[in-house]
Order: structure tokens, then sequence, then C-alpha cells
């Protein structure tokens, strides 16, 4: 695809260096954060999580707590009662199947309850550099946008994504549009003036044809 060059250099220039805005300290924090980061601004994880990992950062300690008990820890993050249960079922999962370690292994991590693809995918890239593409909200809008996919479908999108680009670059590609896509090429108000991808993108030509 011709554009994908053009696309990696202007990504590049936007955000050289990108970094996972959820704040953590081992793994185990960062696979809680991001169960807790669905449908949640990182913000808002990042105040939530700061108070939770003072007491509550290992798995073991995870599950002092009663499912009450955490669902008002993390209330505010919204979903909190699938939340919790996601959080304190891998928890468990952790200590009886890996020794209280998060594994290094996409595969394992989805082994673990409440852990879809994404969450394995974000946890995968992050915290052990492995080659993955984690397909959110703001990669699926961005990729249709630019005409990279054209599907709602986020494991297409992530497949799609992976054959366009070389595996080397997957994981900062991942952040890169993450952060394209809260910053600049938002949902409702893009901010068309600062985007460098005018030339190629669906909704720039949909809403300036006249």
């Amino acid at each position: 695809m011709k554009n994908t060059k053009e696309i990696i250099d202007k990504l590049d220039e936007l955000f050289p260096e990108p970094k996972c805005e959820l704040d953590y300290k081992s793994t185990y924090e960062l696979l809680v954060a991001v169960i807790l980061s669905a449908q949640c601004t990182d913000k808002r994880v990042n105040i939530v999580s700061k108070e939770l990992f003072k007491d509550y950062n290992t798995p073991e300690k995870m599950l002092q707590l009663s499912q009450e008990e955490l669902e008002n820890k993390i209330h505010s993050c919204g979903f909190y009662h699938n939340k919790t249960k996601n959080i304190l079922s891998m928890s468990r999962d952790l200590i009886e199947k890996f020794n209280g370690q998060v594994p290094n292994d996409h595969d394992k991590l989805q082994t673990l309850a409440g852990v879809g693809r994404k969450t394995a995918n974000v946890v995968y890239s992050e915290a052990f550099k492995g080659d993955a593409i984690a397909v959110d909200t703001h990669v699926l809008r961005v990729s249709n946008r630019l005409g990279l996919v054209k599907t709602e479908d986020p494991y297409k999108c992530e497949l799609k994504l992976m054959e366009l680009f070389d595996k080397s670059r997957w994981g900062k590609l991942h952040l890169q549009l993450v952060h394209f896509g809260r910053y600049i090429c938002k949902a409702m108000k893009p901010n068309c003036k600062e985007c460098p991808f005018t030339n190629i993108c669906s909704y720039y030509a949909m809403h300036n044809s006249q």
C-alpha cells in the first residue's frame, strides 16, 4: 500500500517516542491498569490505580479484597462490577497457573480470566516488548479514516495492520495511532488543521467536499 511509508514517516515526526500513558511499576500493575482502562480514560485509571496499588499491587494482596471492597475502590472507572470480577479472577489464575507471575507469552496471557486479545496485546507489547498491535477505539477509528482498513471489527483491523506494516513497527505503531487518535484525530471533533493526513483521510474528504 503506497501510503504506509508516508503514514510511518509522519507519525514518527508527530510522536517520535510514544509512551504508554498508564502508570505502573510492575507487569501485574500494568495488567490491572489495562483491565481498568476499558471504556475509561487513562487519566482516571491513573488516579484510581495510584491509590489501589499502595496496598494491593500483587495478585496475593489483591485477593485480600472482597468483590464489594474492590468495587468501591475502582467504582469511578466504570463497569466496576465486571472489572472487579475480572481482576480478582485474573489474580487467582496467576497464582494457580503461573506462580503469581504474569506470563511472557501472548497465548498464555489470554488464558487469564478477563484478559482478551486487546489486553494481551497491550501487555505483551508494553511489558515484554513483544511484536503486537492492540486495536482500541482510537486505533480502529484512525485506521478506517486513513483508508488502511474498511472494517469495524477490531480483530480484522489488527490482522490488516499486521499485514501492512513491518513486524518490527507494530508496538510503536500501536502507541502512535493511539496518541494520534487521542489528541488529533478525535472521534467527535478531529483537529484537521493539525493533521498531516488530510490528503488521504476519508473523514476529511467527506466533510470538506463542498
